[in-house]
């Protein structure tokens, strides 16, 4: 008998702390309607979204957007590729009445469409539609691009990472996509925090075409009999969510779609999987051997990297040597601009100082590390920093149009932090201009649940202090 209620006990907390309650549950109507941005942008869009198992159909409709709403008079439908999602982690192989939660995916990619065009489309079963949403797609090479970089959501995603991505996308409404550095949710297997991170975008991801590089969050126990620091494995969310390019490289199957890149206009943005190449180092060199392919015949002017773990760490006592010993060397041999991270729950800014290469001309990148969601660490201060912010959530815009390059990173409440211009000259070399405003102090709060979490002393915060007084006196040379 108290093995019974052990068990019952053990099952019941398991299914509690893992988040197993359908807080979203789906229905007919469809949900969780994604833009994926796909390898040609000028001319394929890719749409994803949800329904109950009830649904017998799946369709989208098209057509060029116009002001009138005659429009749907010229609609083409296209049929969805349709799959079955299964929610089944409170056990390893559960009997069909076990099975917590089942839902459908239905993915579209609309072919042959004009570039620089916008288009309104709705997904449905025929009976059960969506709204009509639109999207434009890529122009010309020569037509500036604008897209939203976000660092961690991961936290409280539905209370507070909702107001930054709408104070972002209400300020900056004219972007071309959203790219995400990784770990969206805190635990990617918990159908809640999914459906939070749909909750706080809304509509957004049904007008503005996503790029996402997975974190370690979006890596799942293999079973939830094991241990959290167990052999991990991509959620099996990712695939159904996302429909991104699958033109990586040739090796594990958790590089499909988490490895890739897209050409949009004049820019190459690559995403590689550092959590990958850190849970299993078999997936490493696939991804070296292909990145350095992808750079080498790159012929797009400007070329920008995504990952989640930071090459050069912001916050304090981390360090990705491995990654950095084995990225490092091809982002400044084939002149990669920018690389956006995530990961460190704090902000940095800066370049290749601290291991030797001044950011002069075309030889490194510049490295950013932020965060969005409100989970929060200490900043590192380390000596490749040019700016940084703890204890402070951020969204960054970014903008291209020819030859110059314009980066920006502002609080949750919409005040400029931080900004740089790169701007290449003749010869192809960058010249670097800091912009940061001299008018705003940098941010060096330690956060309070950090420092009661460390129990943090009077000696930890004055060393903080005077690490931070070293870090400025860096700044200025002294």
């Amino acid at each position: 008998m108290k093995n019974k209620i052990a068990v019952f006990v053990l099952l019941f907390c398991t299914h509690w702390a893992f988040g197993q309650r359908r807080t979203y549950p789906p229905t007919k109507n469809p949900d969780r309607i994604l833009l994926s941005l796909t390898e040609q942008p000028h001319e394929r869009q890719s749409v994803t979204w949800r329904t109950d198992r009830s649904v017998k159909g799946a369709y989208a409709q098209i057509a060029e957007a116009t002001g009138s709403p005659d429009f749907r008079e010229k609609a083409d439908s296209t049929v969805a590729a349709t799959q079955l999602f299964q929610h089944d982690y409170l056990l390893p192989k559960p009997p069909p009445e076990r099975r917590p939660y089942q839902a459908l995916y239905h993915t579209v990619t609309f072919e042959n469409l004009k570039p620089a065009t916008k288009y309104a489309y709705r997904v449905g079963d025929g009976q059960h539609w969506s709204e009509w949403f639109h999207f434009t797609t890529a122009g010309s090479p020569n037509d500036p691009i604008a897209f939203l970089y976000f660092g961690d959501a991961q936290n409280e995603l539905k209370s507070m990472w909702s107001r930054v991505i709408r104070e972002a996308y209400s300020t900056e409404p004219h972007i071309n996509f959203i790219l995400h550095a990784g770990d969206l949710v805190n635990r990617s297997f918990n159908d809640r925090e999914w459906g939070e991170w749909f909750y706080a975008a809304g509509w957004i991801n049904g007008m503005v075409p996503t790029m996402a590089t997975p974190g370690n969050h979006e890596y799942d126990p293999r079973t939830l009999g094991q241990a959290l620091d167990g052999e991990k494995v991509l959620s099996r969310y990712w695939p159904y969510i996302f429909e991104f390019p699958r033109n990586g490289p040739k090796g594990p199957e958790e590089l499909q779609e988490t490895v890739y890149y897209v050409d949009y206009q004049d820019l190459r943005i690559i995403s590689l999987n550092s959590a990958a190449a850190i849970y299993h180092p078999e997936a490493i060199e696939p991804q070296l051997k292909w990145l350095e392919e992808v750079l080498q015949n790159n012929p797009q002017k400007w070329t920008i990297v995504t990952h989640h773990h930071p090459l050069y760490a912001a916050r304090m006592g981390r360090d990705n040597s491995q990654i950095r010993e084995a990225l490092q060397p091809l982002y400044e041999k084939y002149g990669v601009d920018l690389v956006l991270q995530g990961h460190d729950h704090t902000y940095g800014r800066g370049s290749n100082k601290n291991y030797g290469a001044r950011y002069a001309g075309d030889q490194g990148p510049i490295y950013v590390v932020s965060v969005s969601g409100p989970k929060m660490y200490n900043s590192s201060f380390g000596e490749w920093v040019d700016r940084t912010a703890s204890n402070t959530q951020l969204y960054q815009l970014i903008r291209i149009d020819g030859d110059r390059l314009r980066y920006e990173a502002f609080t949750a409440v919409g005040q400029l932090y931080d900004a740089f211009a790169i701007q290449k000259d003749a010869a192809g070399n960058n010249i670097f201009t800091d912009q940061a405003p001299e008018d705003v102090q940098e941010i060096i709060t330690v956060p309070k649940s950090q420092a009661k979490k460390e129990k943090w002393s009077d000696e930890d915060f004055e060393d903080y202090q005077r690490r931070y007084q070293e870090y400025v006196k860096r700044k200025k040379g002294f």
